[in-house]
C-alpha cells in the first residue's frame, strides 16, 4: 500500500492532465466552428413598411414542383437590434416575430 499510493497519485494527476487538454481543445473547436458560422451570416436591414418574404422552413421533403418555399409577403412593424423582426400578416393584421435571417426583401 505504502507503494501503491505515489504511483495512484501520479496517476490521478494524469488523469486530471488528459480532462484539462481534451476540454480546452474542444472549446478552440467550438470557438473555430462559430467562428465560421458567423462569417457566413451576411447582416441584413429592414425599414418599417417594408414588405418581405418569409422562409417556409415546414417544406422539407416534396415540397411540391411549383410550390414556394416563400410566404407572404408581409410587412415589416418594428426591427430589434439583435436581428428579430416583427411582422403584420396584411390579410388579417395579425403581429409575429420571427428571426431576420428568415426573411429576404420583397421586390
Amino acid at each position: 500500500m505504502q507503494a501503491a499510493g505515489p504511483h495512484w497519485k501520479l496517476q490521478l494527476i494524469e488523469l486530471e492532465e488528459l480532462r484539462r487538454d481534451a476540454y480546452d481543445s474542444v472549446c478552440l473547436y467550438k470557438d473555430w466552428t462559430k467562428a465560421f458560422h458567423d462569417k457566413h451570416i451576411l447582416p441584413k436591414t429592414f425599414l418599417l413598411d417594408q414588405k418581405v418574404w418569409l422562409f417556409n422552413s415546414k417544406l422539407q421533403l416534396f415540397p411540391g414542383k411549383l410550390r414556394s418555399r416563400w410566404d407572404g409577403p408581409f410587412i415589416v412593424t418594428s426591427v430589434s437590434p439583435h436581428g428579430a423582426a416583427e411582422l403584420r400578416d396584411p390579410m388579417d393584421g395579425t403581429l409575429f416575430k420571427v428571426n431576420g435571417q428568415r426573411l429576404k426583401p420583397c421586390i
